[in-house]
């Protein structure tokens, strides 16, 4: 569990459920869709990647990977949306997003961590396809201040690194990220063949955790229409109030 004793005191005074969180990350969908589903009340602090928010010192003081969601629970930190969801689960109990048999639960976190695993690749493709959207390059500068700042990630600093160099990720670095997320969405397609849900018999956290994904890549174009079981059962998330609520409430109007 990513719970963490942060430099920024002001955030140990705060009372309830408080969310940092940006609207077009699939980290934070997820967190924002598992409060949607447990009927929690929560304080929302948005933060502005483009004008890198994430990098300030107030920011970086709760979240020392300069990265989005972060939960803080009654002054508990924590900045893994895996662990976020999964904390929110094991803590609030009403409204189980877990499966009933160990097995099956071992089945979801399988599905969690692979969703976390991967998310690099997902951002590779994400970050490469992105025409006529902002642009996520950072300049030198800012380069070098993301560096200096964020010095817990370096998968994540070298991820930064690659895409905002001249000549951005190379072909092969291109075409192993696709075949990565190939990889995943065939396995999902292969258990929604015959399943309803990820893991289990109902709606769970493997769920959410994988929903966010197809969202955006949905908007760079990835040819989803590849994996028939895997849209069937994006369309019955996409009607749940918790998507409507906790994904498309939040996302800028490019992104619907």
């Amino acid at each position: 569990m990513a719970i963490i004793t942060p430099t920024n005191k002001s955030v140990l005074s705060l009372k309830g459920l408080h969310l940092y969180h940006t609207g077009f990350s699939n980290c934070a969908m997820r967190v924002r869709m598992t409060l949607e589903e447990k009927g929690l009340e929560w304080v929302s602090h948005p933060i502005d990647l483009m004008k890198d928010e994430n990098l300030s010192a107030e920011y970086i003081g709760i979240n020392p990977n300069a990265v989005v969601p972060t939960l803080v629970d009654d002054g508990v930190v924590i900045i893994d949306s895996a662990d976020i969801i999964d904390y929110l689960n094991e803590k609030f109990t009403s409204g189980s997003l877990s499966p009933n048999t160990n097995s099956d639960q071992q089945q979801m976190y399988d599905w969690i961590y692979l969703a976390r695993d991967n998310h690099l690749s997902i951002k590779t493709y994400m970050y490469s396809n992105m025409r006529g959207l902002p642009s996520r390059k950072k300049s030198a500068q800012q380069m070098d201040e993301y560096r200096n700042k964020q010095t817990f990630d370096a998968a994540l600093v070298e991820f930064h690194e690659r895409n905002s160099s001249e000549q951005g990720f190379s072909q092969k670095e291109l075409h192993k990220a696709k075949t990565v997320i190939d990889d995943c969405f065939q396995k999902m397609d292969n258990r929604l063949k015959d399943n309803p849900w990820l893991a289990g018999d109902h709606f769970s956290l493997a769920d959410i955790a994988w929903i966010p994904q197809l969202v955006i890549l949905k908007v760079v174009g990835y040819p989803l229409e590849n994996y028939p079981h895997l849209e069937k059962w994006k369309a019955s998330i996409i009607e749940r109030p918790s998507f409507k609520n906790g994904v498309l409430a939040w996302l800028p109007a490019m992104a619907k």
